[in-house]
C-alpha cells in the first residue's frame, strides 16, 4: 500500500538520487541500470558511449531502458547542466536511440494490433474512429479514484509523475507541425497557439502545472521528480518525443495528439472536483482550463488535423488510427501502474466510476 509522500517504489531502490536543477539548469538523472548508466556516464564524463545491450524483455516497463531513453530525448530539449549541447547530435547516442525507439514502436505495434483491426473495418472517417475509440475505452478510471477516494498523498504522487511530461507540455507536438501542411499545420498551429498561452506568458500551460504543483505542496522545478518517475511515466512521456522527433512517425504523433486532447476533459473535471474534495482547490486552475479548451481542441485535432492528413493521404489512415491507440493504451498502463502502485484493486477502481 503506498503509504508516503512521492514514496519510490522497490523498482526505483538502486537509483542514485541526485538534485535536479540549479536555477533553471536540469541535471542528469541518477542512473537506474546498465543502459542508463552508460548514458549518463557518457555525458557526465564527455566520453564515448560504451557499448551497452538492451535486454530481451519488453523495454515499455523497463525503468532503466525508458530513463535511458528520456536522458536521450531531453538533449533535444532543454538539455543538461555541463553536458556539451552539441552532444544532441552524437552518433553513437542517436544509434542507441534508434535501437530503444525500434523495440517500443514494435511493443506498440504489438499491443494494438488487433484492436487497430477492429477499428479499421468499421469504414469511419477518422475524426469518428478516434473520438469513438476514447468514448468506448473501458480501462481502469484512474480520474473517477482521485475524484472520489485518493489520499492527499495520492493525488500529490499522480500530480508528480504527471509533471514528467506536462511540465513541457506540447513541446513534443510542436515538432509535428513543420512537417506538416495546409489545414493539418494551421490546425495544429492554432492548438498550440492556445497550449503555449494564446500570446500570455502567464497562460502557458506547462507553467500552469508548475502553479499546480505550487498550490499541493510540490517541487514545480523541470525535471524535479525524474529520479521518482516510474518506468511507465517515463514511457507515456518518451512515446510523445518517439512520434514527433521521427518524421517517419508523423501521422501516428498526430493520432496520439488527437486522443491525447479526446482523453483529457472528462478526466480533467473529475481530477479538479478531487482536489477540491481533499482542500486542495487552488491546485485545480490547471484542470479547470483543460474542462472546456479540451472539448474544443478534441474535435479539431480529430477532425481538423488527422481528418487533413488522411484526405490528403488516405493510406495513413491506418498509421493514425495506430497512433490514437497508442494513447488508450498507455492511458492504461498508466492507470494500472498507479493503482496498483497505492495498493488499489481493480474492482476499487472501477465502482469508483
Amino acid at each position: 500500500m503506498f503509504d508516503g509522500f512521492v514514496k519510490p517504489v522497490d523498482e526505483m531502490s538502486a537509483c542514485n538520487r541526485l538534485p535536479r536543477q540549479k536555477g533553471d539548469i536540469v541535471r542528469l538523472p541518477g542512473p537506474c541500470g546498465p543502459v542508463s548508466g552508460r548514458v549518463v556516464e557518457s555525458l557526465q564524463g564527455g566520453r564515448e558511449l560504451r557499448p551497452v545491450a538492451i535486454g530481451n524483455e519488453p523495454v515499455l516497463v523497463d525503468r532503466d531502458v525508458q530513463m535511458a531513453l528520456w536522458v536521450l530525448y531531453e538533449l533535444f530539449y532543454r538539455g543538461f547542466e555541463g553536458v556539451d549541447a552539441g552532444r544532441e547530435w552524437d552518433p553513437e547516442l542517436i544509434t542507441l536511440r534508434g535501437v530503444i525507439e525500434r523495440r517500443v514502436e514494435r511493443e506498440l505495434r504489438s499491443a494494438t494490433r488487433g484492436r487497430l483491426n477492429q477499428l479499421l473495418a468499421r469504414e469511419e472517417a477518422v475524426g469518428d474512429l478516434i473520438l469513438d475509440l476514447v468514448e468506448e475505452d473501458e480501462g481502469p478510471s484512474l480520474s473517477s479514484f482521485l475524484r472520489r477516494d485518493a489520499t492527499v498523498e495520492q493525488m500529490r504522487d499522480f500530480l508528480s509523475q504527471r509533471s514528467v511530461q506536462q511540465l513541457k507540455e506540447s513541446d513534443p507536438q510542436a515538432f509535428l507541425i513543420p512537417r506538416l501542411t495546409g489545414r493539418a499545420k494551421a490546425a495544429l498551429a492554432e492548438l498550440q497557439y492556445d497550449e503555449f498561452g494564446g500570446g500570455r506568458a502567464s497562460h502557458l500551460h506547462q507553467d500552469m502545472y508548475a502553479e499546480t504543483l505550487v498550490s499541493a505542496g510540490l517541487d514545480p522545478r523541470y525535471g524535479a521528480y525524474i529520479d521518482e518517475a516510474t518506468a511507465v511515466t517515463l514511457a507515456a512521456a518518451n512515446v510523445m518525443s518517439l512520434l514527433a522527433l521521427n518524421r517517419r512517425l508523423v501521422p501516428v504523433g498526430v493520432g496520439h495528439f488527437a486522443a491525447f486532447e479526446a482523453s483529457s476533459s472528462v478526466p480533467s473535471r473529475r481530477i479538479a472536483a478531487g482536489l477540491e474534495r481533499l482542500g486542495l482547490g487552488a491546485a485545480a486552475r490547471y484542470f479547470e482550463e483543460h474542462v472546456e479548451a479540451d472539448a474544443v481542441h478534441e474535435q479539431i485535432a480529430a477532425r481538423d488535423v488527422c481528418g487533413a492528413v488522411v484526405e490528403q493521404t488516405p493510406d495513413l489512415l491506418s498509421e493514425v488510427v495506430f497512433g490514437a491507440l497508442c494513447t488508450v493504451h498507455l492511458d492504461r498502463l498508466s492507470a494500472d501502474d498507479l493503482l496498483t502502485r497505492w495498493g488499489v484493486a481493480g474492482d476499487e477502481s472501477e465502482a469508483a466510476s
